[in-house]
């Protein structure tokens, strides 16, 4: 089972870069049909809900192109993440810790958040270098 492991290893971040991928896809694409009231809902100006929806969008793809060995496109990638998720946890999701909808907070605590920001930040840390090819 060590050797399939050891195998797998060197490829392993793409299950990680497939999650932060979808997450950011699926909500860049959901606003871009309705960016105004994606702007009015969260009490943003038009121009900051815009450049939110072409972050979430454009760190999806780049998280995914970045895996190709272009590791300059994997931390610009992150670094759009980072700033859209702590606008998310400022904004929506804190200081509420757990990710259940309650009447207090029906988007839920931040919990999911920071995951996806502690994700954001190890590709920013390790880039496309997987820890077993380090010397």
């Amino acid at each position: 089972m060590s050797k399939l492991f050891s195998k797998l290893t060197p490829d392993a971040h793409w299950l990680l870069r497939a999650g932060l991928a979808s997450v950011f896809l699926f909500h860049g694409f959901g606003k871009v049909p309705n960016v105004a009231g994606f702007a009015e809902t969260m009490g943003l100006p038009y121009t900051i809900a815009l450049l939110v929806t072409f972050a979430e969008i454009a760190a999806g793809l780049g998280i995914i192109v970045g895996g190709f060995g272009r590791e300059l496109i994997t931390r610009l990638a992150t670094l759009a993440m980072i700033p859209v998720l702590i606008g998310a946890i400022a904004l929506v999701h804190g200081p509420r810790w757990s990710f259940t909808p309650t009447e207090g907070f029906p988007m839920g605590g931040m919990e999911f958040q920071v995951v996806l920001l502690l994700g954001a930040l190890y590709f920013l840390i390790v880039g496309n270098s997987s820890p077993t090819r380090q010397a």
